[in-house]
């Protein structure tokens, strides 16, 4: 992991410095702690790339896109490219002392599973779990065959190392069907919604800044507004209106906390003409008025 950015947050790269030219890395949450500077350490980061942390010991609360999340044995955690963390703290504040394995990779790593989609999709898909017991050991289980086949690429020649970089994709696959059949919170349930709401995902991610409407996505997509609506509601007990505005709230926090851009700005980043018309939309959406948001989460 490399660091760049603002004082606000920082963005952090991809950067593997053992296998460089490899887009997965496994590691102990206590080697990232070691490799953490305190520029990263101590602020809000944004990484481009997925963060699984699987937790077995000690405790702590990580912040994912304004939500904390209490960790400890058994907390599964997935930060997503795009999304702004704080590193998981302990009572005095600093950095928890954990005990936890990441399986870290970029998007481009795993192999095109279309199941495992709703685990890698950013934006709407949960960020922790808290495990049963059943789930722990599999999913325990399925870190542990990836970290060890990360170790022995070391000791391996060219022709070897090939195979088990293949391999590494496969398990890292396998890893998030494991996650993507694990109880989902609420009315989500991915599947239900088939391809129309996989299409709609992608394109939503690509497009919340310019695009507001659910016609305007079913036409892109090739649907009518209603099956488009149907999906969602399968998927996740809101309507397609209710997933955008969604969507560009959560970009609005983030740009309004992370950022010393004008609230106008950041309205105008998110299509919004007239900054009224952004600041009615986000105390609709939101509960409070954008620089309320911003005095609050500072």
């Amino acid at each position: 992991m490399a660091g760049s950015g603002s004082p606000d947050v920082v963005d952090v790269s991809y950067d593997n410095p053992d296998q460089p030219r490899l887009g997965l890395e496994v590691m102990s949450f206590a080697t990232l702690r070691e490799r953490l500077v305190p520029s990263v350490a101590g602020a809000p980061s944004r990484p481009d790339f997925h963060q699984l942390t699987l937790v077995t010991g000690g405790e702590g609360t990580a912040l994912i896109d304004f939500v904390g999340y209490p960790c400890g044995p058994g907390t599964l955690l997935h930060v997503r490219p795009g999304q702004v963390q704080r590193f998981p703290a302990g009572p005095q504040g600093g950095i928890a002392d954990l005990d936890a394995t990441l399986v870290v990779f970029t998007p481009a790593f795993p192999p095109p599973v279309p199941a495992a989609a709703a685990v890698i999709d950013e934006g709407l898909s949960p960020a922790a779990f808290s495990l049963s017991a059943l789930e722990y050991r599999a999913v325990s289980v399925a870190v542990a065959e990836i970290a060890a086949e990360y170790a022995t690429l070391d000791e391996q020649d060219a022709a070897q190392a090939e195979l088990t970089v293949e391999l590494l994709r496969q398990l890292l696959a396998a890893l998030l069907l494991r996650i993507a059949r694990l109880p989902q919170p609420g009315a989500w349930s991915p599947a239900a919604g088939g391809e129309v709401f996989r299409a709609f995902r992608g394109e939503l991610e690509r497009a919340f800044a310019t695009r507001r409407s659910a016609a305007q996505y079913a036409a892109r997509l090739g649907y009518s507004p209603r099956t488009l609506t149907r999906a969602c509601l399968a998927a996740t007990g809101r309507t397609a209106k209710d997933l955008i505005d969604d969507r560009v709230a959560l970009e609005a926090k983030r740009l309004l906390v992370h950022t010393g851009l004008p609230v106008a700005s950041v309205g105008r980043m998110l299509g919004f003409t007239e900054p009224t018309n952004f600041g009615k939309f986000f105390e609709r959406t939101v509960g409070a008025t954008p620089g309320a948001f911003r005095a609050t989460e500072r």
